[in-house]
């Protein structure tokens, strides 16, 4: 979804179930003029439990349901995947993808070397890939080539309330700054702009920033 609304054309791939909780995952993604090739399964939709507290710092609980099941998949071009979904589908996405980036999250060993990995300062002790974005929070990011520093950026300063979506809309950004051909300084700066934004407002799909919105801030 926070690709689409940084007007990336995009195509979802994944699985729901028969419940209610179906199409409330999926209406946001509509909104965003996202293709959405999704099959519905017997398993529940997957669903997450967010507590954040006065800080705007979270934890989330995931219970996987539907995306258990994700698989069998034709994909191609320019792919992102969390690891939400089976290894089986990552391995398939990668033998498919011409570029591959993983948001290494929930973190687990890595089923497949991407392209690019996108992880937090915790959970990047556990990956290795050529190219690593690292999300340091209000310290912004650096992206790691082959482990030495390629690129460092901040964040613009905004009164964080409610971190939830700030990884997902961080690495949105990044992903489609580099397929829009920016370089690496910019892209991650664009990156660390769309995390500041969405920590800055309530919830998840709502808070994620447009290509616009992105300008603006920018523009301070």
């Amino acid at each position: 979804m926070s690709c689409g609304r940084l007007g990336a054309g995009v195509r979802m791939v994944g699985c729901v179930g028969t419940d209610p909780f179906a199409e409330e995952a999926l209406v946001g993604l509509r909104h965003a003029g996202v293709e959405l090739d999704v099959r519905p399964v017997e398993e529940p939709t997957g669903i997450a439990l967010i507590l954040v507290d006065e800080a705007g710092e979270n934890q989330i609980v995931v219970v996987a349901g539907a995306n258990a099941c994700v698989g069998d998949f034709q994909v191609d071009g320019a792919v992102l995947c969390q690891l939400e979904i089976p290894d089986a589908a990552i391995e398939s996405a990668r033998e498919q993808a011409d570029w591959l980036c993983l948001n290494a999250a929930p973190v687990r060993p890595l089923p497949v070397e991407a392209d690019l990995v996108v992880a937090n300062r915790y959970e990047a002790e556990t990956v290795g890939s050529r190219l690593v974005a690292v999300t340091l929070g209000h310290e912004g990011a650096v992206l790691l080539e082959e482990g030495r520093e390629v690129a460092r950026a901040r964040p613009p300063r905004v009164e964080a309330v409610d971190g939830t979506a700030a990884g997902d809309a961080f690495t949105a950004c990044l992903v489609v700054s580099l397929l829009e051909g920016r370089d690496r300084r910019e892209a991650l700066r664009r990156a660390c702009a769309a995390g500041a934004i969405a920590a800055s407002r309530f919830g998840a799909q709502p808070s994620l920033p447009t290509a616009a919105e992105i300008d603006a801030i920018l523009a301070l």
